[in-house]
């Protein structure tokens, strides 16, 4: 397993990492992408880190805490084995201090995700969406403070965009405060708005990209087709209203070229999916999940080979979007690249 410095920190992070989210799942959205209990959960992170992925994501808000606890059993007595992130931010209840990235809700958020997860430590914690409602300052010296305490090591954030991302590194670089070393991004081939703001940004300040839904909210899984009805099996019929929008007929090209290069190179659509992402410039890691052993072991799969130059052209050419305003009106010029030279 490859593993890559995650944004301009020390931490080193494996280019695949194990999305949580399917522990304990319940509710309409979670208990659709699956409910491994503890056992099962265990039987995950064996495998996880037979391959070298060491990284498990999480976040307070899946399944109520449940995802955090399950994780905290299926990794006991091995924490120094696992590298934990985990995020939140987002409404855990109905009270006032429920929500949001305030002083008084981080440090309890904090301390109740240490409680799930069984541990003194959290190596990563993310802000799962930007709270307009509490100064920047606050939030950026109540991390410091827990960074201070030992109960943080990394922080990063999740879904922001990219004044907001821009606003909170300016005020932690003004301030001695620590910096965002990793943003939470959705990015796919079927949704690649991150390269038009987040991917120059993380590329100039140093902060890598931890990729969520690599498959496009599960329509990269090569079970769905052109002109064919959804599978009976698949979570997009409960799920679909809760994630980013794709074009159908897009969505159909791209498969398309997936299938050819399936044949071509005796790999799956969606290991062809998540390696295309690996490639690609700022990503420190893709989060990938599972709701059974085949699964994540054909998601395991993805790493430690490379597609051809031909082959990612292809993928880059049936996945293009033209980008929003104000990115569009020069890149057709031929004096864009001298602005913007291409991120490497």
């Amino acid at each position: 397993m490859e593993y890559r410095n995650l944004g301009a920190s020390g931490l080193r992070v494996p280019v695949l990492s194990f999305g949580a989210g399917t522990f304990g799942g319940s509710g309409p959205l979670f208990g659709a992408w699956g409910n491994t209990d503890a056992e099962e959960a265990r039987r995950f992170v064996d495998i996880c880190l037979e391959a070298g992925v060491n990284l498990f994501d999480t976040a307070d808000v899946y399944s109520a805490g449940a995802s955090e606890e399950v994780l905290g059993q299926a990794i006991r007595g091995r924490r120094n084995a696992v590298l934990i992130s985990t995020k939140t931010a987002l409404p855990m209840g109905e009270g006032p201090q429920d929500w949001g990235t305030s002083r008084a809700r981080l440090i309890r958020a904090t301390e109740d995700a240490l409680r799930r997860l069984e541990t003194d430590y959290i190596d990563l914690l993310q802000l799962h969406a930007f709270d307009a409602s509490t100064p920047v300052e606050e939030v950026l010296s109540t991390l410091d403070s827990l960074v201070a305490a030992g109960k943080i090591r990394y922080v990063g954030v999740s879904n922001f965009s990219g004044w907001e991302l821009m606003k909170s590194l300016a005020a932690a670089e003004r301030w001695g405060h620590p910096r965002y070393v990793a943003h939470q991004v959705y990015y796919s081939l079927a949704g690649r708005d991150y390269e038009w703001e987040l991917m120059p940004l993380g590329a100039d300040q140093g902060v890598g990209a931890l990729v969520w839904s690599p498959l496009g909210w599960g329509r990269l899984t090569g079970k769905i087709r052109r002109g064919e009805p959804l599978p009976v099996a698949s979570r997009l019929h409960e799920t679909a209203q809760y994630g980013p929008p794709v074009d159908d007929e897009r969505l159909f090209d791209i498969i398309e070229v997936l299938d050819s290069i399936a044949a071509e190179t005796g790999k799956t659509v969606p290991q062809i999916a998540i390696n295309w992402l690996l490639g690609r410039p700022t990503v420190s890691s893709v989060i990938i999940g599972a709701r059974n052993e085949d699964q994540l072991r054909q998601n395991l799969g993805a790493a430690d080979w490379s597609l051809s130059k031909d082959q990612i052209e292809r993928l880059d050419a049936v996945s293009a979007v033209t980008a929003p305003y104000p990115y569009f009106p020069y890149r057709r010029q031929k004096g864009f690249a001298l602005l913007n030279p291409p991120i490497v």
